[in-house]
């Protein structure tokens, strides 16, 4: 191979780690949102280097958005990324954050939550975490019963459904997956109404309740990514929700 075919062949390659990369942080997602990073703009940079050392910078809508949820989504990037195939080396960092020094020493260290703010935090973010995926749980079960009754189902039936009788789609298959996550049941025969804390299912008496509960946390949740998204842009106005993907 001369040395042009190996520049090439090289060049190629990094390419290919770099795509993966990005696809690796497109499963990272907001906590709060639970929408990708990817998707939200909250990346402002990936690449990889020929030897497979990969950089990656993340940005938020405020300099003062809370250290908790960022913490989580640097974690998680770096999880992600270190994970490709082909990454040698992970440098991921949070700029233009008020505890951008602390997050990044701690993701770097691997050193958690409360060990990267000593004295300030007095516990990790599994809790947290829960919360959100709970939260998600909650707002994937409006958007798929939304989809039923819209569908002509009538609403005391919603009980009685299964989840595979929600349509078929991005919105069911998502809410599996927060299910999923947090070993709820998620099959197709399961029900398509559960407690997001227990998996029990959702009785006739407590339909209203639930049915309400789901739809003010997707409202809330979906508010919430319209002012994420407006304020990022206000801080950063000529960028596009993936920077240097090519």
């Amino acid at each position: 191979m001369t040395a042009v075919e190996c520049a090439g062949a090289s060049a190629g390659r990094t390419a290919t780690v770099t795509s993966a990369v990005w696809s690796a942080l497109g499963t990272v997602r907001d906590p709060e949102l639970d929408e990708p990073l990817t998707d939200l703009g909250f990346v402002s940079r990936a690449d990889v280097s020929p030897a497979g050392r990969a950089v990656v910078r993340l940005r938020l809508p405020t300099y003062f958005c809370a250290p908790n949820f960022a913490f989580l989504m640097v974690a998680d990037a770096y999880d992600a990324v270190s994970a490709v195939a082909g990454v040698t080396e992970t440098d991921v960092a949070l700029d233009d954050h008020f505890a951008a020094a602390a997050i990044n020493r701690g993701v770097a260290a691997r050193a958690g939550f409360v060990a990267s703010f000593e004295g300030e935090a007095v516990d990790e973010l599994d809790g947290l975490r829960t919360d959100f995926v709970r939260k998600a749980v909650l707002a994937g079960t409006d958007r798929v019963c939304r989809a039923l009754l819209a569908n002509g189902v009538e609403r005391e039936r919603l009980t009685e459904l299964s989840l595979g009788d929600a349509p078929e789609g991005t919105d069911r298959e998502r809410l599996r997956a927060r299910r999923r996550e947090l070993g709820l049941p998620s099959g197709d025969g399961d029900p398509l109404l559960v407690d997001p804390v227990t998996g029990a299912a959702v009785r006739p008496e407590q339909l209203s309740r639930h049915l309400g509960l789901a739809r003010l946390t997707r409202t809330s949740q979906e508010a919430n990514s319209g002012v994420c998204r407006g304020m990022l842009h206000s801080r950063y106005p000529h960028i596009d929700k993936q920077e240097g993907t090519g």
